[in-house]
Order: C-alpha cells, then sequence, then structure tokens
C-alpha cells in the first residue's frame, strides 16, 4: 500500500475514535481493513483524500472475510467450507456498521 495522506490518516484516526479498529488482511494487502464488534470492511484508499469501499462490508468468521449467499431461501455468511445463519440480528448489526461507517467516512470535508 502506497504511504497514507494526512487527510487519510485524520479520518481513520476519527473512524477509531468512535469505537472501530484499523486491522490488516493480508489477503488484501492494499486496502485498510476496518472493524467493529464482528462486522468488517475494507477500504481503498483514493489518490489524495479519501476512501471507497472495496467490496461489501460483512461479518467476520474465525476472523476471515466472508460473503454473502442465499440458498434455498435463506442467507448465510460464509467463508470458505464454513457458513453462520444471516439472521436478523445479525443483519441489523451489520447495517447499523455499514450506516456509521459510511457517515464516518463522508463527514471529512
Amino acid at each position: 500500500m502506497n504511504e497514507l495522506t494526512p487527510p487519510q490518516i485524520a479520518i481513520l484516526e476519527r473512524i477509531i475514535a468512535h469505537g472501530f479498529h484499523v486491522v490488516a488482511f493480508p489477503m488484501y494487502a492494499n486496502a485498510v481493513g476496518i472493524r467493529s464488534g464482528g462486522c468488517a470492511a475494507l477500504l481503498d484508499p483514493i489518490a489524495g483524500n479519501g476512501f471507497r469501499p472495496y467490496g461489501e462490508p460483512c461479518f467476520l468468521l474465525d476472523g476471515n472475510l466472508t460473503v454473502r449467499i442465499t440458498e434455498n431461501g435463506r442467507s448465510w455468511f460464509v467463508w470458505k467450507k464454513q457458513r453462520m445463519e444471516a439472521t436478523p440480528e445479525l443483519v441489523a448489526e451489520l447495517d447499523r456498521f455499514v450506516s456509521e461507517l459510511k457517515l464516518l467516512l463522508e463527514s471529512h470535508a
């Protein structure tokens, strides 16, 4: 990953101040990992000032990023052969995570 700019560092400091954690996901070395509770997101640095989401925010399963799938009418968070059901409670937690992170990323102006 390239060096982060002062505005990008300020965004990350604000995100951390709101209870999020910066984490590394080795498979995504060019992105900045953000985690809160069981939720995580990857952020792609934008040249100069900010970040944009890289992929979809998700739940972590044994510390790994999942994808959300629907199978036989049920929704799941999946990583390799592991899965956990995307219950209404987990989906609501992920929605809160996404909303709060989006506000923190947009409020850098």
